[in-house]
């Protein structure tokens, strides 16, 4: 359904640093520069982060939410650990099953250093 998914920075390099490592926790490779963006591309999409092109400031989505998936339940931990070891902050519950309609998801969220919200999730069993 989508082809790519876009957020917004004020700072490239240390989007880049963090997204770098946050993404690598997932098995995906440091991105590629494009000028004012970085992208992160996969047999399934792009995720990118790019300066805003109207020379404004970038914000984020009040209530908006990325979502990448994990393999395991490990891997959604050290998401978690490693994006508050490299400047996001953690929100929403600690990581852990949410249970929503019986889905049974280990999930964790955060915000980057931008304030953009991320979700990763495992769908267990």
């Amino acid at each position: 359904m989508f082809s790519h998914v876009m957020v917004g920075t004020n700072d490239l390099d240390r989007a880049k640093a963090f997204y770098d490592k946050l993404l690598g926790t997932l098995g995906i490779p440091p991105a590629i520069v494009d000028r004012h963006r970085i992208f992160y591309r996969t047999k399934t999409g792009t995720f990118s982060v790019s300066k805003p092109i109207d020379g404004k400031p970038a914000t984020f989505a009040n209530g908006g939410t990325i979502g990448f998936l994990a393999k395991s339940q490990e891997d959604v931990d050290q998401w978690h650990a490693t994006g508050v070891a490299n400047g996001g902050t953690t929100c929403e519950e600690p990581p852990g099953i949410r249970d929503p309609s019986g889905m049974n998801l280990y999930l964790a969220y955060l915000r980057d250093p931008d304030g953009n919200k991320l979700c990763v999730l495992h769908r267990v069993g």
